[in-house]
């Protein structure tokens, strides 16, 4: 969601609010968890706001934190990914870089640029799943069970979880040293420009 359609949706809530003091603080809760964070001050303000508070109460309330963070927004403040985050995506993207230049190298097999991009998408996954906050140690270290977490989630869609599937297969035909199946240059190229569509998707 852009900067632009943030601020609008924040400005709905707050109309909303105004005929749906308890409808319009829920949206405002879960907007706010989505786009600010839980840690941040404007969805713990308020997560504090019980239930049974009065209408005009929870009006208020949401429409000074959504004002404020409508200002927090337009000032260039809010980050989509934590800094860490932006970190481990501009790593992985080095990786990539050294992928494409060794797909144009022709003196190299397929195959090892095949294994750099699989792994790279594998680490964007994995560093996805760790910044959202969930516990990888509930799950194997795989590229297919971290882009099934993430499918079941909803953080992903259908199309993008049987991409990766793909893409996981021409990686692990290359791991395994199945070179007839990674002999196709073009088709390495095709993985690699798939994946890098891929992170510039979701690395907002």
């Amino acid at each position: 969601m852009t900067k632009e359609e943030i601020i609008a949706h924040s400005k709905r809530i707050i109309t909303n609010t105004r005929s749906n003091s308890h409808g319009g603080l829920t949206q405002a809760r879960e907007f706010l968890r989505v786009y600010a964070g839980e840690e941040t001050s404007f969805f713990k303000t308020l997560s504090q706001i019980k239930s049974s508070a009065q209408p005009a109460y929870k009006s208020n309330r949401v429409h000074e934190v959504l004002s404020s963070f409508i200002e927090f927004v337009e000032n260039g403040l809010l980050r989509s990914i934590s800094l860490e985050r932006e970190i481990q995506i501009e790593t992985v993207s080095d990786y990539l870089e050294q992928a494409e230049n060794l797909l144009n190298d022709k003196k190299v097999h397929p195959a090892a640029p095949a294994v750099i991009i699989g792994a790279s998408l594998e680490e964007f996954l994995r560093n996805w799943l760790e910044d959202s906050g969930f516990d990888l140690s509930t799950i194997k270290n795989s590229l297919d069970t971290y882009s099934t977490e993430l499918r079941r989630q909803d953080k992903i869609s259908k199309q993008d979880l049987k991409d990766i599937v793909s893409w996981g297969g021409t990686r692990n035909d290359a791991a395994h040293g199945h070179w007839e199946n990674v002999e196709d240059r073009k088709r390495v190229k095709l993985m690699l420009e798939g994946v890098n569509l891929f992170m510039r998707k979701y690395a907002k």
